[in-house]
């Protein structure tokens, strides 16, 4: 390589922003619809939202009620090679049409029934597409898969850090030493002992994480919300993310009315956990009707948010912020080269500094002040939080209202009109290479998984012997013999 050409790509590494990711921001707001395009919206200015896989591990060893899989999603096999392959094929598209950069879920049914070597090889294929990944999952594994998928034959960790989401509700059938859960307290001990193994990953082997908490809440368990919050805030989790049920996936779990449960209801109740009011207007991801998030700094037993919508300087640095620095990434990049990009984007924009700076203040100061953060941190009681809620939308809208915006056509009904402007503003999109579109989340499920799900059957029949429809265990371990060998699945499960 020329001195000439690795100058450029210097120059490159370090711009503030990457002019791919400028060009896919600048195309994801132009295809917003107009009532998203607000001055909180974050699509299209500070990213183009999050990724999902679907199509390549549908099947989960617990059972829920709801569950947004369809009925064939437990009659595919768990096939690593399958799973590898097209976690590559979707991440190299949405690569090459939203930019170098963005969040992505290892998304499927569970991904612990996954062999560890194939879970790790389909993280390390999401990162050379420039994805950030987040495992999703039941939580329902032991240390050593987790050390299998960490560690490499050596016994080397293959990532700095890693994300995983795990869900925890009363909901879930056949978790090990809760099968069937009375309460959501119940789970508490295994909230806690799955956020403790990454704890530990750190301490073992200096692997950092990120912890997402997932809750599906129904009239069953939403008042159980105010509970949850106020336990998970005690564990080492850096996001509580709620979803509302929704009539998606298999219609033989629908054993509620899902619509007496809505976003501010269980907003409310998160609050209530938090012990204060938690302050979402000042950022949007998408429609507001789908997605409500915040964002700050816990500080002993004090939530205080990055931005206070009643603050006119904080709304102010915002917008600077948005306008001039919105598609820079912070995350997961090397420590000398963030340093360049925030160098060059301070000598591009010297006027944001005193506003961020003064905002920076702001959050101090809602935190109590810096001796109190100080005091806080060396007891292990400062730490980011965000807290989500995302409320998805049902079949019986959602398939109507995509085939009308599949052929261009704006619904006259009003439930139908409502239901693709939320489309149309998804934050969370999946991949089809084959035929070169993205699609929303709820579409995915709604849609177009039970069509997938029937020709994944075809394509990873279930195997073994014994009855009907047996799939023999995936046995996995690592090469080194560092640990037994095991198997993903329980006898009997």
């Amino acid at each position: 390589m020329s001195f000439r050409q690795s100058l450029r790509e210097f120059e490159l590494a370090t711009r503030p922003i990457h002019p791919e990711s400028k060009a896919a921001l600048e195309k994801r707001w132009r295809e917003l619809p107009p009532h998203a395009q607000t001055d909180n919206q974050l699509l299209g200015r500070c990213a183009v939202g999050c990724e999902g896989t679907h199509g390549v591990f549908p099947k989960c060893n617990l059972t829920c009620s709801p569950c947004y899989h369809s009925a064939d999603a437990n009659k595919v096999r768990i096939d690593g090679a399958h799973t590898v392959d097209n976690v590559d094929e979707q991440m190299r598209y949405l690569r090459g049409i939203r930019g170098p950069r963005a969040h992505a879920q290892l998304i499927g049914g569970e991904v612990s029934l996954l062999p560890a070597a194939d879970h790790a090889a389909a993280l390390l294929a999401m990162r050379a597409q420039g994805r950030e990944p987040m495992s999703m999952t039941h939580g329902d594994f032991d240390y050593d898969y987790l050390l299998d998928v960490v560690l490499d034959d050596e016994g080397r960790p293959r990532f700095d850090k890693v994300s995983f989401a795990a869900h925890f509700d009363s909901l879930m059938r056949g978790r090990r030493g809760a099968v069937r859960p009375r309460s959501e307290a119940e789970l508490h001990p295994f909230r806690e002992e799955f956020a403790r193994m990454f704890v530990d990953l750190k301490r073992d082997h200096g692997v950092n994480r990120y912890l997402a908490h997932n809750m599906t809440v129904t009239p069953s368990n939403v008042d159980e919300v105010e509970e949850v919050t106020r336990a998970v805030l005690e564990m080492p989790y850096d996001m509580m993310s709620f979803q509302p049920a929704a009539f998606i996936g298999d219609d033989r779990r629908w054993r509620e009315d899902f619509g007496e449960v809505t976003i501010d209801k269980v907003w409310e109740r998160i609050e209530k956990g938090a012990g204060q009011k938690l302050p979402w207007q000042a950022t949007q991801f998408g429609d507001p009707r789908c997605n409500r998030s915040t964002v700050g700094m816990r500080v002993a037993g004090v939530f205080a948010p990055l931005l206070d919508p009643e603050e006119p300087k904080d709304i102010a640095a915002r917008d600077r912020f948005l306008a001039h620095h919105g598609g820079m990434v912070f995350g997961d990049v090397p420590k000398p080269v963030l340093a360049i990009k925030v160098a060059r984007a301070a000598l591009a924009h010297p006027g944001d500094i005193p506003p961020l700076i003064g905002l920076a203040r702001r959050v101090v100061r809602r935190a109590g002040g810096l001796r109190r953060m100080i005091r806080a941190a060396r007891r292990g009681k400062l730490s980011f939080k965000t807290f989500v809620v995302h409320n998805f939308m049902d079949a019986e809208q959602v398939a109507p209202a995509w085939e009308l915006m599949e052929k261009g056509v704006v619904a006259d009904d009003p439930v139908l009109k409502e239901t693709q402007e939320r489309l149309g503003s998804c934050m969370y999109a999946m991949a089809h290479p084959e035929d070169g579109r993205l699609v929303p989340a709820c579409v995915q499920h709604s849609v177009l998984d039970p069509l997938e799900n029937v020709e994944l059957r075809r394509v990873l029949p279930l195997v073994g012997a014994g009855a009907a429809g047996a799939v023999s265990p995936s046995v996995v371990s690592r090469p080194s013999g560092l640990t037994p060998v095991r198997s993903t699945r329980r006898a009997g499960a």
